[in-house]
């Protein structure tokens, strides 16, 4: 894999993790980046909703630099938010949205019926949008950014990264299938799952590519307000930890990579342990203002809902920038270690 080259601006790789509809708070966080204008994004990890983020930044940043970019996340979020059919089947306000009775009742029988029996033809209101927004021939010609987008292997459980060479519409499905709601996405004869399962989002993909200053876009909150009892709220709440596990053993086991090869005091060491002692960490987390939302708001993509996680992200950004722009090329904003070690 090549190494991404120094450059005088600040080098960010972006780890974006997935959350469904919340993905559109990453939206409003990409888009504070973008417009300050302070970094230089030059390689993403994602999975799911973040593998969209990721794939829509790309693409509107091989058209038009940063400026396209920003327009690019926005028409994409802009499409989902009308023209997925869950907008008519919500209620509540933008701010705390919650399923009506109609969306309750198609929940309970996903959990009946598998997709292949409610969902035969295999229609996925995704597939359009990403036809239509994004140019992935383009983006597999001429990536302006390293990508590295997460599916699991339906039949084996182990991550599959899809780098920018090999985007397609199919790729972009399989880092966000949701086995209880779509068919397995199969390609090149083998089957996918929504890349949470395995990677949400991968962080040494970043390290190996040779990105100095990882930064991760959180979505999952570190702690829940109330112990769910319904059966509903333990199937969800299990659902997010299965999805977290694997980031935050990664996470950590990276925080703690990094510190031991500070530490070290053989005379010559490897490109890995040198990568690592350059390596500076840093977050953006969500975990105030999604915290309290319900987890089925993951599912509920209308735009007013949408428009109002963006905000929320933006400025949860502008609010880091504030505090750690100046860390960046410098020092860790984060002590990953500390944040996500064991209880």
């Amino acid at each position: 894999m090549p190494l991404i080259p120094r450059l005088k601006t600040p080098s960010l790789g972006l780890a974006l993790q997935g959350g469904g509809a919340h993905g559109a708070f990453t939206w409003g966080v990409l888009d504070c980046l973008l417009e300050a204008g302070h970094f230089h994004i030059t390689a993403i990890s994602g999975t799911s909703a973040g593998a969209m983020n990721a794939i829509a930044l790309a693409d509107g940043w091989r058209r038009g630099g940063p400026d396209g970019a920003r327009d690019a996340l926005s028409r994409f979020w802009t499409a989902i938010g009308t023209r997925v059919p869950f907008d008519l089947l919500t209620s509540g306000d933008a701010a705390r949205p919650g399923l009506n009775a109609a969306a309750r009742a198609l929940m309970h029988w996903t959990r009946l019926l598998s997709p292949y029996q409610f969902n035969p033809l295999g229609t996925n209101p995704l597939r359009e949008v990403l036809q239509e927004q994004i140019d992935f021939e383009g983006l597999r010609a001429a990536s302006p950014m390293a990508l590295h987008i997460a599916a699991t292997h339906a039949n084996t459980g182990r991550l599959r990264l899809f780098e920018a060479h090999e985007l397609s519409v199919d790729a972009a499905l399989a880092s966000a299938c949701l086995p209880t709601l779509h068919h397995a996405v199969v390609i090149d004869g083998e089957p996918y799952w929504d890349g949470g399962y395995s990677a949400n989002p991968a962080l040494f993909p970043l390290v190996r590519s040779g990105i100095d200053e990882p930064l991760i876009v959180s979505l999952t909150p570190l702690r829940y307000t109330r112990t769910p009892v319904s059966a509903d709220e333990i199937q969800a709440r299990a659902l997010e930890f299965a999805f977290n596990a694997t980031f935050l053993r990664e996470a950590r086991t990276l925080a703690e990579a990094c510190a031991e090869a500070r530490q070290s005091r053989w005379p010559f060491i490897g490109a890995l342990e040198r990568r690592l002692r350059r390596l500076h960490l840093h977050l953006i987390d969500a975990h105030d203002e999604l915290g309290e939302l319900a987890g089925e708001t993951r599912l509920i993509a209308h735009l007013p809902f949408l428009e109002n996680l963006r905000d929320l992200g933006r400025a949860r950004a502008g609010r880091w920038l504030d505090a750690h722009a100046g860390d960046v090329g410098h020092r860790s904003s984060i002590d990953l270690a500390a944040l996500y070690a064991p209880v």
